[in-house]
Formats: C-alpha cells, structure tokens, sequence
C-alpha cells in the first residue's frame, strides 16, 4: 500500500520532544523531528506532511506537522518556577510537553512555587505558548496538591456533576423498590456465595458460587453486580459514567467511576443482603471441562465476604469456613490456568508498589504486593466468564443478521509489531538471552514463544527487566466491536464483563449480552453509540493508568526524600550516553547515576550490547546488573532520583 503525501492520526510525543505517527501501510510509524512539531503535542490529531520514505530495512519515513487538527487537551498542569521581564514561566508536569509556557504575572494571582492548572490561549511555532491561569491548585510538593494534578493532568475529576447527584439521590430514595425487582430473575440465594477481595476493597462486584450436583459434577456461579439495572442509557450517571469509562485508583483514594450509593451500596455484592446480578453459570467436571452453561439476571446473597489473605489461610490451614468450597475452586483453577499456559497465555507478575501513608498521607513505608494464590484463583474464574461470555456470544450471532452480528464489543490485543520484536529480539541477544527462532516471518512471533523465553528467565536478576522489555514491546489492549482474539491470552474471544461497578465496556457488554440473551437487538444508533464508547474507553484507560503511576511516582520520592545519604540494592534498568538508571529493589523506586558522577575512569556507551563500560578498566555496566547505590538528591518538583554508586 502507497503512502499519500499527507496523512491525518493521532500524534505521539516523546519526552526527547520527538513525534510518531502510525499509518496503517507502514511496519513503522512516521517519525516527526522537534523541528518539524509545529506546536502538536502529545494526543493531538494531526495532519502531517511525508517528507521522505524509509528507503532501507528499518529506516524510518519522516514527516512534518502541516495543521492540528483537534487538540487533546484543552487544559495542562504545570508548575510556576520562575519569572522573567514580567512573565511567570511554567515548567508541564507532563514532560511531553515541550515548550515553555508564559503568564503575565499581573495577569495571575498565582506565586513561584505554585501548581497551577492553564489553558493555551496563542502559540507559533519557534514561540513560547502565551497561556492563561484556570486554577491555582497549591503549593507544589503538597500531597494534596500533587492528588489533583495527578487526577487534572489526565482529565479526571474528583465529586459528580449536580444532575449525577440529583439522579443518585432518587435512586437512594428508591433503594427498596429497585432492589425488589427480582421477577424473571434465577434465584442462588440458597447456593453457597461468597467474595474474595483486597482487604481494604469498597465495592465488591464479583462473587462465586459453588454446589455440588447430583451426578458429581460442579455448577460455578460467577455473579457480578447487576448495574445496568440501576443506571439506564443515556441518563445523567450514564453519560457520566462514560465520560471517565473507568475508575481510577491512586495511592490515597479511589475516584469511582459511579456514585457511591451505586459502587459502594445497591450494586454492591456485601454480605448477608439480597443483591441484583448477571451471573455466568458453568457445570464443570473434575477436570474443568465445561459440559453447560448459563447466563441470565439472578438474585444472590453472599454469606461471606473474603479478604484475599483471609482465604489464602484457610486453604493453607485447610481448616476454616467453606474449606471445601475454596479447595475446589483452587483445584479447578489450577486446571484452567494450566490450560492456558499450553495455549500460550503469557503470565507477568509485574510488581506492584503500595504505600502505608501517616494520617497527614506521609508514607512511612513503601513495598510491593505480594500475589498470594487466592488472587490468581480470582483471576482464572474472571477470565474464564469473560472469555466464553465472548465466545457464546460470538456463536450466538453467527446465525443472526449482519446487523445484529456487529453488536458486542470486545477486549483484543493484536500482535505486536513485527519492528518492536526484533528491536526486542536484538535487545534479548545483547543481554545474553535468545528469543528464539519463529516459524514466521522475521518480526513475528507467537505468545508461545514468548512463554518459552518468560519461563527461562524465571528467578534470575534480569527477569523483572525483560518482562517490562517484552510489555513495551506488545500492542496495547483495546475495546473495540471488530474481534481478532487476544494475543497475550492466547483466547480467540475475549471481553470484559466482570467489573461493571469500574469499567464502563463491562456495563456495554451487559447491555449487549442481555439483547442477546431476550432476542432483542440494540438498534444501530445505540451500537453506533457503543462503538464510539469502546474507542473513549480505550483512551481513558491509559488516562487512568498514567494517573495512578503518577501518584505512585511522586510518593516513591517523596518516600526516598528522608533516605538521603543510604545506601540501597538496586538493578540497572537502562543504559545512556549520559548512565544508568537503577531500580531500588525494595521499592522500585528509579533513577540515575550520572556518568559525571563514575569518577574511577571514562565510562562509554556501547548501543549494540546496552552496556557502559570504562575505558581503562574495563568495568561493565549492563541492563539487569546488581549494583549498590546510593541516594544523592530526591527532587519531588521533577519527581525524579539521584543515585550515586556506592563506595
């Protein structure tokens, strides 16, 4: 496929100031030099103009931004850290942002030091962006501060509109009315039900259920919380609802998705009260084989609410309340996660970093979550009801209109690029790994192959480092109504339809699964509706997840920020002309060891092995190497860390 002389996409910015663009003719997306931006930032749709063609393996097409066509973003989040001839200059919290913008200092009520939200109002290219202050959020550094901008910074916001409020008002009003509504529902309050969630979880919207059948076989119940019950299409909580298509969880708090007489009440699957859900129901033999299944709107009552430690000591106490029930779930679980393996699910235990903060949200300790195996067992029954909830509808549609055919919406992952494979392959050869050889053509690979080289690595030094190297290198999961399997899971058919309460295309696909199931397609305008709300979805998922690292990023220093002067274990995570980064093991706190600072001889960068190494003596530096560090300077304005090799 030829590449027109101008194409319209969306615009990745790196922090290098550095543009990408993807077209779909190309294995590479069009690269964009600092010069060539015009004033495009991160997200911006854009018109660009091809300068030149890619003419050698590897080599990538250039272009230049001919127009903006929207912006992303109406709105940034900055710091005021200096002022010149009048002028407050800004320095982005986002780092992809980079320009410096300019307000007048009479302009503001705004001081040095401050945190501001503000709003481009001219820019030229070759010109700072002339801006105006929407908001002063605090003083810099400030947690509370550093909350908002977190949230600010990726368009989220704390509290609901008045029309939400006033909605989730009449709902609370009407609380025993709605949750009265159980005709035509299956009726498992007398099967044995339960949660299992983080112990400090709020909102609960899974549980299982287990029976024994009479033939010996076992019916899993997998109950999620019934919310499209209470929150109707195109109502005030549902265009809301939509708006942040998801939840967002930082490390002090938890902006939901739904109001909370919905997240944390009616939807909400608690203990010991009468609960409104849409249940996926398996018969399943002793060796997890599925023989029927089920799904339909139910009535449940759980009789426990599970913390995932609380669980995790009956099973290995194995004594304790529904040891059984536990026991065979684990057992089915490890069957089904079996499985998947030799289909080749790919498995990352990537670390996941909790804080335990001070009553003035200080943290005074920083480590990462152990997984215990209750979580796992949690996740194989989440993916399983996902999994063939696509599947029965997938086959269920294939006898239907085409019209009707085009109505769910799943959760794919494409394969990854075949220039980031072997970007990854070149990397994994550096460091002394081999990804192997693919019956494919160069570039390609199978999540198989990837397994092989997962369970190589396991419980060496650099294991951490090459999973992250092999997640950079995959496509991002998306929703979307086109299926074509996902790739990291090895499933041909996969959705989300088991976290509703904080994921907006889970209440879409109940919509859907629920037409379906009554015989009674969503009219083309509502599915046009849904396949708009699958692409917000996608887009503010990464919102989410940058949020919560955000927040995760500026604790870790401000954490390290009273450890200045310690010395720590740690493990080089990248390699520059400039030195090497490092991970504090215990917390993952990152940062970098200038090669001004490696004063025992002249360090130079090898790209072809990622290694620094000294002139003289020889001393290597590679990606995954242990080193001792110690910590020199915590910057919380630039959330950023100064190592020192240790003596």
């Amino acid at each position: 496929m030829n590449v027109p002389s101008k194409v319209t996409g969306t615009i990745d910015v790196t922090r290098r100031g550095v543009g990408y663009l993807p077209h779909e003719s190309l294995d590479q997306d069009i690269e964009i030099a600092p010069e060539n931006l015009g004033t495009a930032l991160n997200g911006d749709e854009v018109e660009v103009l091809i300068l030149s063609h890619g003419r050698r393996a590897r080599e990538r097409t250039k272009g230049r931004v001919e127009r903006i066509v929207m912006r992303a973003r109406t709105s940034h989040v900055g710091t005021i850290t200096s002022a010149e001839g009048g002028a407050f200059i800004i320095t982005p919290d986002d780092a992809r942002m980079y320009a410096r913008p300019r307000v007048g200092q009479n302009a503001s009520p705004a001081r040095v030091g401050d945190k501001v939200v503000f709003a481009i109002d001219r820019w030229t290219a070759g010109a700072d962006p002339v801006v105006r202050i929407i908001r002063v959020l605090g003083r810099a550094g400030d947690h509370e501060t550093e909350m908002q901008s977190a949230l600010e910074t990726h368009d989220f916001v704390i509290g609901f509109p008045e029309d939400v409020e006033r909605e989730a008002a009449d709902i609370a009003m009407r609380r025993t009315e709605l949750l009265s509504h159980t005709t035509g529902r299956r009726d498992f309050r007398s099967v044995t039900t339960f949660t299992i969630d983080p112990k400090d979880a709020k909102d609960f919207d899974d549980a299982l259920s287990v029976k024994t059948l009479p033939d010996g076989t076992y019916e899993i119940g997998i109950h999620i919380a019934d919310v499209t019950h209470f929150v109707r299409p195109g109502s005030a909580i549902d265009t809301e609802a939509l708006r942040r298509a998801t939840s967002v969880y930082l490390v002090d708090r938890t902006i939901p998705m739904l109001p909370e007489i919905l997240s944390n009440d009616l939807c909400s699957l608690v203990p010991n009260e009468d609960r409104l859900a849409f249940s996926a129901v398996f018969t399943m033999d002793e060796k997890a084989h599925i023989t029927d299944h089920w799904y339909g709107r139910t009535i449940i009552r759980s009789v426990k609410r599970f913390t995932y430690e609380s669980a995790q000591e009956v099973l290995d106490k194995k004594e304790g309340e529904y040891l059984a029930e536990l026991s065979l779930l684990e057992k089915l679980g490890h069957i089904l996660r079996a499985e998947r393996e030799r289909e080749g699910a790919l498995s990352f235990d990537t670390p996941e970093v909790r804080f335990e903060l001070a009553e003035d949200k200080t943290p005074i300790r920083a480590y990462v979550k152990t997984r215990v195996e209750t979580m796992r067992i949690i996740e194989d029954f989440m993916l399983l009801a996902n999994r063939e909830v696509a599947t029965w509808v997938t086959n269920h549609t294939k006898s239907k209109t085409a019209a009707h055919e085009r109505t769910f919406i799943y959760r794919i992952h494409d394969l990854p690029k075949p220039d980031r494979i072997e970007d990854l392959r070149v990397f994994l050869k550096a460091i002394g790994h081999d990804l192997g050889d693919s019956k494919g053509a160069p570039g390609q690979i199978t999540s198989k192959d990837l397994n092989v080289l997962l369970k190589k690595i396991k419980g060496t030094p650099e294991e951490m480092l090459i999973q992250m190297s092999t997640l950079r290198s995959m496509a991002k999961a998306v929703y979307t109504h086109k299926n074509i399997g996902h790739f990291s899971l090895a499933f041909q058919h996969y959705t989300h339809f088991t976290s509703p309460i904080r994921r907006y295309p889970d209440m879409m696909v109940h919509r859907i699964l629920a037409s379906h199931l009554g015989g009674d397609p969503i009219s083309p305008e509502e599915f046009a509706r849904y396949q708009r709300a699958a692409t917000t979805s996608s887009e503010r998922e990464v919102a989410a997840v940058e949020a919560e690292r955000d927040s995760v990023r500026f604790k870790q220093v401000e954490y390290m920020q009273k450890r200045i002067g310690q010395t720590f274990d740690g493990t080089v995570t990248g390699v520059i002309e400039h030195g090497i980064f490092v991970s504090e093991n215990e917390t993952k706190s990152e940062g970098l060891v200038h090669v001004s600072t490696m004063n025992d001889d002249y360090y130079e960068l090898n790209e072809k092995t990622y290694t620094l190494m000294g002139r003289k003596n020889k001393r290597k530096f590679r990606l995954g190497d242990p080193v001792r560090i110690t910590l020199k300077a915590a910057d919380l304005s630039t959330r950023q860390l100064t190592w020192e090799l240790a003596k």
